[in-house]
């Protein structure tokens, strides 16, 4: 195919059908595989039993059987225990190397808001707040420098009430 053409809904539909198709006989062919594969090691590792013979000898074939699948459960039950307890090492150091690399948090970049659109951030689109935040700021005087100043100056007033006072405690 060109690079200029472009391919048509209907040969695209078609080739994803024969892939479909290609892939479901391969899933067929393997599936088969396994299950010749199965029954070539069945018949490799387990013989045929010899049911010939009387009641005795059944019951003692079915008795070792039996103590054969005993075994297969506690080995079994013995790889989930060993399982379990190393999924939990593995969840327990996750959250170890989690714990000690820390979490990393973004570089946050600065962002001119004003206080409504602040405010409609947080309480949604939704409701309209406006607050006029500067009509609650107290005008500063310039009297109270003033009175700083006279403060200053009256400091040995001040130096001598406490001199009174710390004789006062001294002679009671």
């Amino acid at each position: 195919m060109s690079e200029g053409k472009k391919m048509t809904s209907s040969r695209r539909h078609h080739l994803k059908s024969l892939m479909l198709q290609i892939a479901a006989s391969w899933l067929e062919q393997e599936a088969n595989d396994l299950a010749a594969a199965k029954e070539a090691y069945m018949a490799e590792k387990c013989a045929d039993p010899d049911l010939s013979g009387d009641q005795a000898a059944l019951m003692e074939i079915c008795k070792k059987l039996y103590q054969a699948l005993d075994k297969i459960d506690e080995d079994r039950y013995d790889a989930e225990a060993k399982v379990a307890k190393t999924d939990k090492e593995i969840e327990e150091l996750k959250l170890k190397v989690v714990e000690l690399a820390g979490v990393k948090k973004p570089a946050l970049k600065k962002v001119r808001m004003s206080a409504d659109a602040m405010l409609q951030a947080l309480l949604g689109g939704k409701h309209k707040v406006t607050m006029d935040l500067r009509a609650n700021l107290k005008q500063v005087k310039k009297e109270v420098k003033e009175e700083a100043v006279e403060a200053v100056g009256d400091w040995r007033k001040n130096v001598e009430d406490k001199a009174d006072r710390k004789k006062m405690f001294e002679t009671s």
